[in-house]
């Protein structure tokens, strides 16, 4: 069997997007403190890929930067200009809470080149899958200005890269991060080439985006679902979602690709997410992506990383996720599983079916 692909880089942890509080930049009131997407998660992750030894047996991929070209495949000139003169000069604001540091331009570059470079090895059949441990994160990204955290698209260039380079015809999103995947909407949001499927938190951000009545617009309608779960949700819900109508959605729209928005903030100790997932659920949400990807496109998935803000549980959520793309179950235990499983939360629950039930009827509006 072909290797699991890994995309890392020392300089995804460099990026500076400053000081912050809470999810919040400082204020006279609000003592700084250290801001959310500071590069320890990411960097935790891989530290515990390398003890566990699972490093080693994946097949590493180099990034590169994304071209000014390969940006423009979804932003406009004027906004990558105005990165690129925030990062040559003193850093600022590229958009709501999307902070440039100094240097953060080609940092960003690189971000979404390894992605692109992720897609490509999976294409090329080097690899089954693959994983890019990308930072900044993307999915909030818009075509003139950054949003929540992210500067560049990753996930919208990857899926333009693939069409454009790989001429591939009908390509999934599949976004579980907590936040909503308003970014990669309005990309794809006419396009039916693109099923976009957002599982997240409902109201938490962007505030006003994610609702279950987006689902598609003009020749788009029909292949952009939203999953807007209410606070409280665990595997039992997580599950259930990807059951009833990520998996019937994918299974209509038959796509050659499976590109899979990894946030990993939906967890339990998430700081700036109110869900209650464990590794497991992650795990196991990977192993039923895996198995309809098995049978509908010679299993090509490309995950690309996206939020994820609690240093002590994203390391071990997301080795279960890159375990499960890799088929190796490494020694390590999570050392929190065993209490959170005993905690309230997991069980699904009316009040969430009920949305998931609203979800699965959409799947019928994608065209045949």
């Amino acid at each position: 069997m072909l290797p699991t692909g890994l995309v890392a880089h020392e300089r995804y942890f460099w990026h500076d997007p400053g000081r912050g509080s809470g999810f919040s930049t400082a204020s006279i009131y609000l003592q700084p403190d250290r801001h959310p997407e500071d590069p320890d998660t990411k960097r935790r992750l891989l530290s515990l890929l390398e003890v566990s030894g699972l490093l080693d047996q994946l097949h590493r991929i180099a990034p590169r930067p994304a071209s000014n070209d390969e940006l423009q495949y979804f932003h406009t000139q004027r906004y990558i200009d105005h990165v690129r003169v925030l990062s040559d000069g003193v850093g600022g604001e590229a958009g709501d809470s999307a902070m440039v540091g100094q240097g953060s331009f080609e940092i960003a570059a690189l971000s979404a080149g390894g992605c692109l470079a992720a897609g490509d090895a999976v294409m090329s059949g080097q690899v089954r899958n693959a994983y890019a441990l990308v930072r900044p994160p993307g999915h909030h990204a818009e075509a003139d200005s950054g949003r929540g955290y992210c500067l560049f698209g990753n996930a919208v260039l990857l899926v333009k890269h693939l069409q454009k380079k790989h001429h591939l015809n009908r390509i999934a999103v599949v976004d579980w991060d907590v936040h909503h995947g308003n970014g990669t909407e309005s990309a794809f949001i006419a396009d039916p080439s693109v099923l976009t499927i957002s599982i997240h938190q409902d109201h938490n951000y962007p505030i006003d985006a994610g609702s279950i009545d987006v689902n598609g617009e003009g020749l788009g309608r029909g292949t952009n679902i939203n999953i807007p779960l209410p606070p409280g949700c665990g595997e039992g819900a997580y599950l259930a979602a990807v059951e009833r109508v990520v998996i019937p959605a994918l299974e209509k729209f038959r796509p050659e690709l499976i590109v899979i928005a990894s946030g990993l903030d939906a967890s339990m100790i998430d700081p700036i997410g109110r869900m209650m997932c464990t590794s497991e659920t992650y795990r196991l949400m990977t192993r039923q992506l895996m198995a309809v990807a098995d049978q509908l496109c010679q299993g090509r998935i490309v995950a690309t990383h996206e939020g994820g803000y609690s240093n002590a549980y994203v390391p071990f959520c997301g080795l279960a996720v890159i375990e499960e793309l890799s088929g190796i179950r490494t020694p390590v235990i999570d050392p929190y599983l065993a209490e959170f499983v005993m905690m309230s939360g997991h069980v699904l629950l009316p009040h969430q079916e009920a949305i998931i039930e609203q979800a699965r009827q959409l799947v019928a509006n994608i065209p045949d």
